[in-house]
């Protein structure tokens, strides 16, 4: 959809499909920082930064549709409605505290709990409107995918999820984790 220092010209608000977010450093190390969902948004930051530069590289995970909000939009909308901007500063802290969140848990929360978190997440945002109880969920993400996610490597979160996988809480498929107990997942939180 967008890379890292791209110009920006829009915001996006995710309609339908999932898209990675994905930040890199200078000496060309990147991770997938972020996963968004129907209802959630990016591009934001760009607008609102002097240099009008993108801070990420977002990428489509699968078909994938967004409402885009155009610079010059975005710019009216917020001088006739100044709660818009009210509105962006709270979606802006909010993200400041779920990264903060994020950073302590990779400094004191070991990695299969990590994992399992984040994968419970997934699952929620994959299931949205499944409701409770309505079956397996389905996160098509790889474990390569998953190990960007919580601050692991490959291997070790394959560890985690083959413990998920002897208590049948998940079982594992090419390029996919299914869910098959999101309570028993839940509980493995330890929120």
């Amino acid at each position: 959809v967008c890379h890292e220092g791209d110009p920006a010209d829009s915001l996006h608000l995710v309609a339908d499909g999932h898209f990675a977010v994905r930040v890199s450093l200078p000496s060309g190390d990147a991770a997938m920082v972020n996963h968004l969902g129907p209802g959630d948004c990016f591009g934001e930051l760009a607008l609102l930064r002097p240099d009008g530069r993108r801070t990420a590289t977002v990428t489509a995970l699968e078909s994938a549709r967004t409402l885009v909000v155009t610079e010059s939009a975005f710019r009216r909308l917020c001088e006739r409605h100044p709660e818009v901007h009210r509105s962006l500063t709270v979606l802006l802290a909010d993200r400041v505290d779920n990264l903060s969140h994020d950073v302590l848990e990779l400094l004191y929360v070991g990695l299969d709990r990590r994992v399992y978190r984040r994968l419970d997440r997934l699952a929620r945002s994959y299931g949205a409107g499944a409701g409770p109880g309505t079956g397996p969920v389905v996160v098509p993400l790889t474990q390569a995918q998953l190990a960007e996610l919580t601050g692991g490597t490959r291997p070790s979160v394959n560890q985690a999820l083959q413990r998920l996988v002897k208590e049948s809480v998940i079982t594992l498929g090419r390029g996919r984790v299914e869910v098959l107990d999101p309570a028993a997942l839940t509980r493995h939180c330890r929120y």
